[in-house]
């Protein structure tokens, strides 16, 4: 039975900062302004020139005053505006972080337009999709994007208005210099008036767990993130901040504070170098700084090499991570390698919300000694890190000031209303509401039905967003993150839980990291029943299997979840709580889709596996039993993780090497059910079109022979097929290598053998993977 509980809602512990409350009686654009009559001369951008270098040599910086930069938004603004770029106008902005993005960003908030900004690192299909849906009005971008949009009209039809980055035009597109003397001609104006309920931007969620929606971002939103951050994280205009997404650069020119450009390019942090981070932050006394666990990690190990025992940048007092699940040992190892007074923060949030949640490094690890003194960094036993291990999940922290926090019964369709709301040490998905939390999803309202729920005491005001993730409240008030909702790996008698699960297993010395997937299982292969194994080929030992031509599944379900409650209560508190509460949902009964539909019985049942990556990626099949036997071990010692006992060994997860660096688990699975799965025939077709490539490379090295032992023949015809083979067997293969190495390693194949089929086969082999 499912009880309704008071959600929790954070509050400040003192007055909110007196610039905070100045943030709420103006625009963004407003701010800026503000600033930048007080402090025309301060800096306000300092940036790398000509980007980041591949040499590793020290880069050279620019630095822009507040007091220049406003005056090429004014410049900027009313020539968008006469361009016919005003109100309530769609725009695309694609420039690359830098002092251009800044200016056109608040340019286009001083006219009341809407920027669409999409992470270009989602992919070319991606991106398109992003726009198609948007129906933007009015482009502005590099030379290169509008290339891009020019092929593709259909996606574009709707621009108007272009305005090309680069020095010269495009078509009809004008450039940023005939904007600003085009505003320079008319003279500057006021900015225009918006409501707090108006629409400021448009984001896209990064589309990681499926397709990218647009966010809708008001005012009333940004404005707020801009206060919860400040009174969290101690945000003042003194401060000087290294910024590794751009959107914190507009919260630091709100602030008032000047905002450095880390050497690196947004779309690509994991290929960093953490040497010129570490200088940009020494060179220009840097206070704070926002990153993803993708720099974090390296930027930690750097410092730790660079000066073992020491503690480098004093002036660095604040370090924010997220984008991603930032690892205890990232934090510890920052925690020894810093100043011992910086405060590193953990947050917790969506692009529809944020923040949600924050915890401190001392909270997250323990006292500092025992950080220091637990064996491997994995912090200290005083902290909720120490609890990873028994499988409780991930703390995140208590809510942000103003954000209020419920969880709600696990479903994969609408939710009934009005909704309950489960207790402490119940496992659900998390709800969020407050002024920070988007509305609305732009031109979405199946997304909308989805995602927002009616509040049922107040349902004139703010929905609740349904953030897809999974997690619960301790007595504390503090939020446990368990996992991604569509990752939950469904068995036949309850959930299993990704970031729990993980845990327990990513505490073994010898693992990296781990990921759970679930693959279909048949419905009479005896899973779970016949004590199947696994051994580090991947071939399972036991009943033997049938074949499953089902598309492996990455813990999704097709229906809801009616899966019985059971929790184990350790002291109290929800550290050792099993499973996820339910109760039926609204889409049927146990054995239907949504809509009433027969549910297939395999997605009813999947078969869970750990995919392992290991500290070495060389271990020896003797080594490998070893570690598969102590990981069931473990497994049998928790409860969240109990039943499972099949691991495969990967020598390196796919991930995205974007800010958000998440693993790809939709590739791990596919991965897993063919390594579990005997090899079926390979089709008619496929034979034949593999029989192409070899009987290339057999004419290309029979012509060669050929012509050492007989001569060239005189005949142009064979010559001229021969140079023609010769190209696509060599060239027109090796050209595929960069597009078959990231599906090659999803695949578990090393580097060597995927260049070496790939020159055999050619796309014939790698697009099947």
């Amino acid at each position: 039975m499912v009880t309704a509980m008071p959600t929790t809602t954070a509050t400040p512990a003192g007055a909110r900062p007196a610039a905070a409350d100045d943030l709420g009686a103006h625009s963004l654009a407003g701010l800026l302004e503000r600033n930048a009559r007080a402090f025309p001369d301060k800096p306000a951008v300092i940036h790398p020139v000509g980007g980041p270098r591949r040499d590793g040599a020290r880069p050279a910086y620019r630095t822009l005053t507040y007091g220049r930069l406003q005056q090429t938004v004014e410049e900027l603004a009313a020539g968008l505006a006469r361009a016919g770029i005003t109100k309530g106008t769609k725009t695309v902005l694609m420039a690359p972080p830098g002092p251009e993005l800044f200016a056109l960003a608040f340019a286009l908030f001083r006219v009341g337009a809407v920027p669409v900004v999409v992470d270009p690192g989602m992919g070319v299909r991606r991106m398109l999709h992003c726009y198609r849906t948007v129906g933007a009005e009015a482009f502005i971008g590099p030379p290169l994007a509008h290339a891009a949009r020019l092929l593709g009209r259909r996606t574009f039809a709707g621009i108007r208005v272009p305005v090309t980055l680069g020095r010269h035009r495009l078509g009809r597109a004008r450039t940023l210099t005939a904007l600003r003397t085009l505003g320079a001609e008319g003279g500057a104006a006021a900015p225009v008036a918006a409501g707090r309920d108006d629409l400021l931007m448009i984001g896209f969620t990064t589309g990681s767990t499926g397709p990218a929606k647009g966010v809708e971002y008001t005012h009333r939103m940004a404005l707020s993130i801009a206060r919860q951050i400040e009174a969290v994280h101690g945000r003042t205009r003194d401060d000087t901040s290294l910024v590794t997404l751009p959107f914190y650069g507009v919260l630091d020119l709100v602030y008032g504070s000047t905002l450095v450009l880390a050497p690196l390019a947004p779309s690509r942090v994991a290929q960093a170098d953490p040497a010129l981070v570490v200088d940009a932050l020494e060179r220009f006394a840097v206070t704070t700084m926002f990153a993803s666990p993708a720099l974090l990690g390296p930027l930690a190990a750097h410092l730790g090499a660079a000066a073992p025992g020491r503690h480098p940048l004093p002036d660095l007092h604040c370090v924010v991570g997220g984008g991603a699940p930032v690892p205890d040992t990232t934090v510890a190892a920052l925690r020894r390698v810093l100043d011992p007074r910086a405060r590193i923060h953990v947050t917790y949030g969506a692009t529809e919300a944020l923040p949600v949640t924050s915890i401190e490094a001392e909270e997250l690890l323990g006292p500092a000694a025992d950080a220091d003194a637990a064996p491997g960094g994995g912090g200290g036993g005083g902290g909720t890190a120490a609890r990873a291990a028994e499988g409780a999940g991930t703390c995140v922290g208590r809510p942000v000031p103003g954000i209020r926090l419920a969880i709600l019964p696990v479903t994969d369709g609408p939710l009934p209303l009005p909704t309950p709301h489960l207790p402490a040490g119940r496992v659900g998905e998390i709800a969020v509401r407050g002024d920070c939390v988007s509305p609305r999803y732009h031109h979405s309202p199946d997304a909308d039905r989805l995602h927002k729920v009616p509040d049922a005491a107040d349902p004139a005001g703010p929905a609740w967003h349904r953030t897809g993730d999974l997690g619960y409240l301790d007595d504390d008030g503090r939020l446990w993150f368990c996992g991604r909702s569509a990752q939950r790996v469904r068995t036949e008698h309850r959930d299993l839980h990704t970031v729990r699960c993980e845990g327990v297993f990513n505490a073994h010395p010898q693992v990296r990291r781990t990921a759970l997937v679930g693959i279909p299982a048949a419905p009479d292969s005896g899973w779970g029943r016949g004590g199947r194994t696994t051994t580090r080929s991947g071939t399972a030992r036991g009943t033997a299997q049938r074949t499953i031509p089902a598309r492996a599944a990455a813990g999704s379900s097709a229906h809801t979840n009616t899966d019985t409650a059971h929790r184990t209560a350790e002291g109290g508190t929800a550290a050792g709580s099993a499973t996820a509460a339910g109760g039926s949902a609204p889409g049927g009964p146990s054995g239907t889709a949504p809509g009433g539909a027969p549910a297939d019985p395999r997605r009813d049942r999947l078969r869970p596996v750990v995919c392992v990556e290991t500290v070495d990626e060389h271990l020896d099949d003797a080594a490998w039993q070893r570690l598969t036997a102590e990981l069931r071990a473990l497994a049998c010692a928790h409860a969240p993780t109990t039943g499972v006992e099949e691991f495969l060994h990967h020598p390196g997860f796919p991930v995205d090497i974007r800010h958000n660096a998440k693993i790809g688990r939709e590739e791990l699975a596919r991965w897993a059910e063919r390594r579990l799965t005997p090899p079926t025939s390979p089709t008619p077709r496929r034979r034949a079109a593999r029989l192409v490539p070899l009987a290339g490379w057999a004419y290309l090295v029979g012509g060669a022979v050929w012509a050492a032992a007989v001569g060239v023949p005189e005949a142009r015809l064979p010559r001229l097929l021969w140079w023609a083979d010769a190209v696509l067997s060599t060239a027109g293969h090796a050209v595929q290598i960069p597009l078959a190495l990231p599906r090659a390693r999803a695949a578990g194949i090393r580097r060597p053998a995927a260049v070496g089929l790939t020159m055999l086969y050619g796309a014939t082999w790698w697009r099947q993977l």
